[in-house]
């Protein structure tokens, strides 16, 4: 990608392979406002302009990083589209790119994520972020562990975690991020079988952990419209897992990519 960064600003040439909308409506991040993003603790507004785009940001270096800027995304989708079913979805999503969250902020937001609509999942994470949040200008950062460390079950359920409130309260006392961290030397299978062990964190949450915050490409979550896609596209097939493994044994190293394009498609169409 042709980038430069100037100051505070990250100035993206071309469209070919970033768009906003693309990036933040496929699932993989619930801290933003429009074209706002937040992430930890930093700040990033994303303007378009002829040339490309402009990220007005609080951390440059985070945010290339951020959004995977160093990663060659023609390559990907050029290796992909050799594949008919990829054809349409990474036509209609050319701007995706896979982000690189604050793993901590994914685990937690990916809890309350579950079976759960992105409308109330951004409610919630507004409401975490006011209440125990630092504030930096006009915004807050997420929540250290700290914070959340101290407050009661009943906190979560009063910003409307509902079930979840428990998970989040047992998954406090159950790992650290610094834990977290350290897990990253695990093999795929390994890192998946420690993250099951945590309260609230089945094997789709545990995929969509160890994708966006682990950045393990060879994992493909499944929910109800991957599930759509494969008994539309591949055959009838009900059990997540099996879908899941053959998925997986598809489209291998690249298989993060591959559930982006078809989530976001199979979304939107």
């Amino acid at each position: 990608m042709d980038y430069k960064i100037e100051g505070n600003i990250i100035k993206i040439k071309g469209k070919r392979d970033f768009n906003p909308r693309h990036i933040l409506d496929c699932g993989q991040i619930f801290a933003y406002d429009g074209n706002v993003v937040y992430s930890g603790k930093e700040r990033a507004e994303i303007f378009e302009t002829k040339e490309g785009f402009d990220i007005f940001c609080s951390n440059p270096e985070y945010f290339e990083n951020f959004f995977d800027l160093k990663t060659d995304y023609g390559k990907i989708k050029k290796e992909l589209s050799k594949k008919v079913i990829l054809v349409d979805p990474v036509r209609f999503g050319y701007g995706i790119r896979i982000l690189k969250n604050d793993l901590f902020e994914t685990l937690i937001s990916f809890i309350i994520s579950a079976n759960n609509n992105i409308k109330r999942i951004k409610m919630i994470l507004t409401r975490l972020r006011e209440n125990l949040g630092e504030k930096i200008g006009d915004y807050h950062a997420f929540p250290s562990y700290e914070k959340l460390l101290c407050v009661k079950e009943d906190f979560f359920k009063e910003i409307g975690c509902g079930y979840r409130a428990s998970y989040l309260f047992k998954v406090l006392r159950q790992i650290t991020p610094e834990k977290l961290e350290s897990l990253r030397e695990l093999n795929s299978r390994e890192l998946k079988q420690k993250l099951v062990e945590l309260a609230g964190v089945g094997p789709k949450v545990a995929d969509c952990i160890m994708l966006f915050g682990y950045g393990r490409k060879d994992v493909f979550p499944v929910d109800t419209w991957i599930h759509k896609m494969y008994n539309t596209y591949y055959k009838k097939e009900d059990n997540r897992i099996k879908i899941r493994e053959n998925l997986v044994k598809e489209f291998g190293s690249l298989s993060g990519y591959a559930q982006q394009y078809l989530f976001f498609y199979q979304r939107s169409i």
